[in-house]
């Protein structure tokens, strides 16, 4: 089967091109938002195809997979068919919805043309989607491997925009946690949040912009992975560290209490508990050890590649019938 579908989310893009399929990724000259073309950071096989709009306007595309409303139009323009009617079309929303509760509508409600696909049960309850057809599909990992050695008796964070996105990520929970332990925080703009804290006397530091074989050697290093994030989908990079054998210390919201199990960690919405559970992994590391192997088995249970991949190529396969 031959797969239009956008370079938006690398990571979860990254599990999904792992499939038996060949995947169109559009490109465009400057390689902005509307066509990054294939990864830079994150290793995608060669059944991962860069093509340009011209390209594409003489491509036989059997599945659409759009993520944002410009991918529908950019799709009927480049392809010159309208996804859903012409040519089939999957809509996989990656995110949590923002706003009131009762103001929480999709774009793609009442869509009778197409499949929509949730990446978390939270997700799939919160979003409006009126009548459209809408299903989960959990997320799967590529298995990096249990590397954990947890040498290093910090609390690693993957966070992007913490300054942007502020009480979404957390970001004003990291003092009181600095206060439990050095932290290392990973991810895209990270260097000013580490900055100022640090300025402010917390032990913290920045890491930026890793490719995923480093991150996840580097994660691995730290003796726990802290999530104070309040509000966002699941993350992957949470998974990521599951995988890697890290015990997790997370927030009990949206899809979190789901992921983490009894054993692979703390879950709690109060933030002594959620210090104090990572000071006392970093300095137990047996302890930690033992939750963290707990983790990685209970990912790859729940979130295995195998599983991941069969259920979207059922649905690839439902939808371009």
């Amino acid at each position: 089967m031959r797969v239009l579908i956008w370079h938006v989310h690398g990571s979860w893009t990254t599990a999904f091109v792992h499939g038996d399929h060949t995947y169109l990724v559009p490109v465009v000259p400057d390689r902005g938002p509307h066509g990054r073309g294939r990864a830079q950071t994150w290793d995608w096989p060669d059944s991962v195809v860069e093509r340009t709009p011209e390209q594409l306007a003489e491509e036989d595309v059997d599945v659409v997979v759009l993520q944002r409303p410009e991918d529908e139009e950019l799709a009927r323009r480049w392809l010159g068919r309208r996804p859903g009617r012409d040519v089939p079309a999957v809509w996989l929303e990656h995110n949590a919805p923002q706003g009131r509760i009762d103001s929480l509508r999709h774009p793609a409600a009442d869509r009778r043309d197409l499949v929509l696909v949730h990446v978390t049960h939270t997700n799939a309850l919160f979003w409006d989607t009126g009548g459209t057809d809408a299903r989960v599909i959990e997320h799967g990992i590529v298995d990096p491997g249990h590397r954990y050695t947890g040498e290093l008796a910090h609390a690693a964070i993957v966070v992007n925009e913490p300054e942007r996105r502020g009480r979404v990520t957390g970001t004003d929970l990291l003092p009181a946690l600095a206060g439990a332990a050095p932290l290392d925080i990973f991810g895209m703009g990270v260097r000013a949040t580490a900055a100022r804290l640090a300025a402010e006397g917390h032990p913290v530091t920045a890491h930026e912009d890793l490719p995923q074989h480093r991150l996840h050697t580097e994660l691995a290093r730290r003796r726990v992975y802290a999530h104070p994030i309040r509000w966002t989908s699941l993350g992957l990079a949470l998974l990521e560290a599951m995988h890697l054998g890290l015990p997790i210390v997370a927030l009990a919201t949206t899809e979190v209490p789901e992921a983490v199990p009894a054993g692979a960690g703390t879950v709690t919405n109060r933030i002594d508990r959620f210090t104090e559970a990572v000071r006392r992994l970093c300095h137990e590391p047996e302890l930690a050890r033992q939750q963290g192997a707990a983790a990685r088995a209970a990912a790859l249970e729940r979130y295995g590649l195998g599983r991941f991949l069969d259920d979207w190529d059922r649905l690839l396969k439902e939808v371009a019938r």
